[in-house]
């Protein structure tokens, strides 16, 4: 199989994540900060270990400002549930997944929240930010944005955004899905309030795991209670990080096997991941868009550096799911076709109807995988 679905999640993972997986069945299986014997406290410094390191890669404020989710959507509604009070006005892009959304919308029906949708305008940051701008009222809580588009891989100018949110006493939200481990996220220079992020993308980690970071002393209210291993005789949550917002028992494989992924986007560079992920793509929308049948969208700002290694298109008299079906039955090649979840960004770019298919590349695709992607899309009409 030619796997080209790594916006959804990469695959394969590097051989560390899979030897810090085994070996957190194998050697650290026990439960941290809930014993007093060697294995647990054993255990309990690899999960600070995996703390400082993904908290130097992100640049957050300390390893207590990482708190350890079950994936990037809960971290998203730890944000809007435990972030916003009744009355709040949130402002998101017109390029959202529904893991941004869907809770919101859910809030707003209830009455508890209002939101508006600001029009991103595809190589005009100015426009966008604007866009923003005019939609803040004096209710307005939160901005909360992807960084990139799942879709397109459209890069938001999220750093100007948070400062134009600051410059409101707004707070800001990133949802990195699709940048984390793509672009880099400074959270003490760009400022953002909290960043979203799933493991198990370009950070090349397990499923099943996530990351809230969280800056500026900001207070999220727990999303769930329970056990923490710390001051146990009260019956409130703790009022400190990270213990605050990561009740029960905690994902071990998931969080030794995500350190072994930040690490290894570390050590491998990640300008020279993307930037060879990206010439992956370059090459392939330079050689395809010669083929009158297929249309790409959203590839219309020429600035570099600008999208995430991602590449979307239509085929003349295909939908999209029934050419991502073809490529697999008859050529073993895996890639996404449909609403990709998004049903927010295929409005704005007019393929609510239809949907596109994606092709997403990850540092271990080859260029002879590519080549017989563009030869497949060649013979299909």
């Amino acid at each position: 199989m030619i796997y080209l679905d790594n916006s959804a999640t990469t695959y394969p993972k590097p051989p560390q994540v899979i030897r810090a997986v085994q070996s957190a069945v194998s050697v650290y299986g026990f439960n941290p900060g809930r014993g007093g014997y060697r294995q647990s406290l054993q255990t309990a410094q690899k999960v600070y270990e995996a703390r400082e390191s993904i908290a130097e890669f992100f640049h957050a404020s300390s390893p207590e400002a990482v708190i350890f989710t079950p994936g990037c959507t809960q971290s998203i509604n730890m944000v809007i549930k435990g972030a916003l009070k009744h009355g709040d006005h949130v402002i998101i892009s017109s390029l959202e997944h529904n893991a941004v959304y869907r809770p919101l919308y859910q809030l707003s029906k209830r009455g508890e929240i209002t939101f508006d949708i600001a029009e991103v305008v595809i190589g005009d940051d100015e426009a966008t930010i604007d866009h923003f701008r005019q939609a803040i009222n004096k209710n307005t809580r939160m901005i909360l944005c992807t960084h990139a588009s799942n879709v397109i891989g459209y890069r938001l100018p999220t750093e100007r955004l948070c400062a134009l949110a600051h410059s409101y006493g707004i707070l800001f939200c990133l949802d990195a899905a699709q940048s984390a481990g793509v672009f880099p996220i400074d959270m003490v220079n760009d400022g953002y309030d909290f960043v979203c992020c799933p493991g198990h993308k370009y950070l090349y980690g397990p499923m099943g795991i996530g990351l809230l970071l969280i800056g500026n002393d900001n207070i999220v209210a727990p999303l769930i209670a329970g056990g923490t291993g710390s001051v146990s005789t009260q019956p409130e949550m703790p009022d400190f990080y990270p213990d605050r917002l990561e009740a029960g028992t905690q994902n071990i494989s998931g969080i030794l096997g995500l350190k072994a992924g930040v690490d290894f986007v570390r050590q491998r560079g990640m300008d020279r991941i993307y930037h060879q992920e990206s010439r992956q793509i370059d090459r392939l929308y330079r050689s395809l868009r010669r083929h009158e049948h297929l249309h790409f969208i959203g590839r219309v700002d020429e600035r570099e550096d600008v999208y995430a290694p991602v590449l979307a298109f239509t085929a003349d008299r295909t939908d999209s799911e029934t050419l991502a079906e073809q490529l697999s039955q008859q050529y073993q090649i895996a890639v996404r076709g449909g609403l990709h979840c998004a049903p927010l960004a295929h409005k704005a770019l007019g393929t609510i109807d239809r949907g596109v298919v994606r092709i997403a590349p990850s540092v271990f695709t080859s260029t002879e995988e590519t080549n017989i992607l563009y030869r497949a899309l060649s013979r299909i009409k």
